[in-house]
């Protein structure tokens, strides 16, 4: 256990929590390894490194068990024993056995090939690859289809057992770990073609990593509802939880959502890293111009910043990065939020509850009374809301808050619909700023484009990279590597529509005809709309023509 001890130590395991692990051990056993991961101190990918270390033995990777079957003098070995314990036997030869295994040092396991006078070599797996060959063995258990009535608690009782055993805990563990590795804001697991199907969504796209038997499906969800303290046996109705949990040494909240299916029950995990945030308006990938002028906007002492896009289009981001520059000892800043995602410090954050009756209008009702020098609103949604912040801009308050609309001018447009008076947009907007977030193309394999010439021709680009300064058009095709996971691209950047509330767009009549003339408006002075401000972004090398028009065409 000693050399256990030190190659654990390794992989950054700390010293105190291995000596926590082993108190726990000797009062309820267990394996050291398997206790440490399930106290988020050890990486469940970190495994089958460790135990190629401790017995010197070979990783079985994918390829090597693609065409794997069960050999047929598996007959003599009690297969279903072996494979509840994570061991499968994957080679006959020589009168020796070779398993491939989870867990190698099951002492049930040893004892029965040592009483059955078996000898053996150990081969490692991971979950994936232990999942894979359970499903091309012919000794799995069928998949049984789940069943959306109410359970009784006899049932109950055994989905929490099923949901505390743990190959559903390291199954759960391992996703969330792999998810993190690969820097993916949110996880889905949902029904899909009688399988159980994972996706990643890494910068804003949808991956799938894995499909399970969807006989995990219950057990999977089961575990979830647990730790998001959620109803395990309500299978018709949404919910909603929240977990904290610390996988590989990462302090995490996962925002859980569970929507019943015809199938089953769609769960998506959104992660929340507070040590992957950061908050600088440097990073936010802003084009020059533009975030002189927004620097310019969030001094001011009073009025309204606006922010408009869709869901996922990183508003909150954009508003907390604002905060973060504007947070100093001598300003009182008060959020109004649903939810609170991160905290900032310094910053007083307040969550509402509308089923309580504190929903938007009311919190800022009460927040204006606290005297605060900057205001942040999560979402304008109604017309108290929007004119009680109005208001708040026209008494001295920097007003931050975002709404749903397509492009820059829309918000007014929007704003009018909810019933707030034309005379006090005119008065308290600052700027209107639309946003998208466009993948950054991969360093390490971006290569120039091959259809150069006919994209700048079809975009006009010629025209933009001479009213935009760019002497010299570079567009990139991407392509894939190791180091993007075969996507071509790594990270995102904030694509921009500007519209800052100046003395012609307040002349301009907010009726029909305001849209157009105020993009015409936005034009004349330099201003670029959501697709040119992308076109700018890929002519620059930061990203590609492909992209640019997914999220902006």
């Amino acid at each position: 256990m000693l050399q256990l001890e030190s190659i654990l130590e390794g992989f950054d395991v700390s010293i105190d929590d291995i000596a926590k692990a082993k108190a726990y051990q000797n009062k309820f056993g267990g394996a050291l390894e398997r206790l440490l991961i399930n106290m988020g101190s050890l990486s469940e990918d970190s495994l089958p490194n460790i135990y190629s270390q401790l017995l010197n033995t070979t990783i079985l990777s994918a390829d090597d068990i693609e065409k794997w079957h069960l050999p047929s003098q598996a007959k003599d070995l009690n297969v279903e024993f072996l494979q509840a314990r994570g061991w499968l036997p994957y080679q006959y030869s020589e009168q020796q056995w070779q398993f491939a295994s989870l867990s190698p040092l099951n002492w049930e396991v040893i004892q029965y090939l040592q009483s059955c006078d078996i000898d053996y070599k150990c081969l490692i797996v991971g979950d994936a690859e232990f999942e894979q060959l359970q499903l091309l063995s012919s000794i799995h258990q069928p998949d049984i289809q789940p069943n959306l009535s109410l359970l009784s608690d006899v049932e109950e009782d055994k989905l929490r057992e099923l949901a505390s055993e743990a190959p559903t805990v390291n199954l759960l563990n391992s996703l969330i770990s792999r998810a993190l590795k690969q820097g993916a804001s949110d996880m889905h697991l949902e029904p899909h073609k009688g399988r159980y199907r994972v996706r990643f969504r890494v910068d804003g796209v949808l991956h799938e990593v894995e499909t399970l038997p969807v006989r995990l499906q219950l057990p999977v969800i089961s575990r979830l509802k647990i730790l998001a303290n959620m109803d395990i046996a309500e299978k018709r109705r949404p919910q909603d939880g929240k977990i904290e949990i610390k996988i590989s040494n990462i302090g995490l909240d996962i925002r859980v959502s569970a929507l019943p299916l015809n199938e089953g029950e769609s769960m998506v995990l959104r992660f929340l890293r507070k040590d992957a945030v950061q908050y600088d308006i440097d990073i936010l990938g802003l084009s020059p111009d533009i975030e002189e002028k927004i620097k310019e906007d969030i001094k001011h002492t009073a009025g309204v910043v606006l922010l408009t896009g869709p869901t996922g289009s990183g508003k909150t981001t954009t508003l907390y990065t604002f905060l973060n520059e504007l947070n100093t000892e001598d300003v009182k800043i008060i959020t109004l939020e649903d939810p609170v995602e991160y905290q900032l410090e310094g910053v007083n954050q307040v969550q509402v509850k509308p089923e309580l009756g504190f929903d938007f209008s009311t919190g800022l009702r009460s927040i204006v009374r606290q005297d605060p020098d900057i205001i942040m609103i999560g979402e304008i949604r109604d017309q108290e809301t929007a004119r009680i912040a109005m208001q708040s801009a026209l008494t001295g308050h920097l007003v931050f808050s975002t709404v749903h609309t397509n492009d820059a001018p829309s918000a007014y447009t929007r704003l009018l619909d909810l019933g707030v008076e034309e005379f006090l947009l005119n008065a308290a907007l600052v700027s209107i700023i639309a946003q998208r977030l466009a993948r950054k193309i991969c360093p390490h394999c971006a290569t120039p484009h091959k259809e150069a010439t006919d994209l700048i021709e079809k975009y006009q680009l010629n025209n933009l990279a001479q009213r935009s300064d760019i002497e010299k058009i570079n567009l990139l095709s991407a392509n894939g590597c190791q180091e993007c996971a075969n996507t071509g691209y790594k990270g995102r950047m904030a694509v921009i529509e500007y519209l800052r509330s100046d003395q012609e767009i307040r002349s301009i009549p907010k009726d029909e005809q305001f849209i157009p003339k105020a993009k015409a408006h936005n034009a004349s002075i330099g201003g670029r709309n959501l697709l040119e401000d992308g076109l700018v972004k890929a002519m620059q090398g930061f990203t590609t023509i492909d992209e640019v028009i997914r999220v902006c065409g």
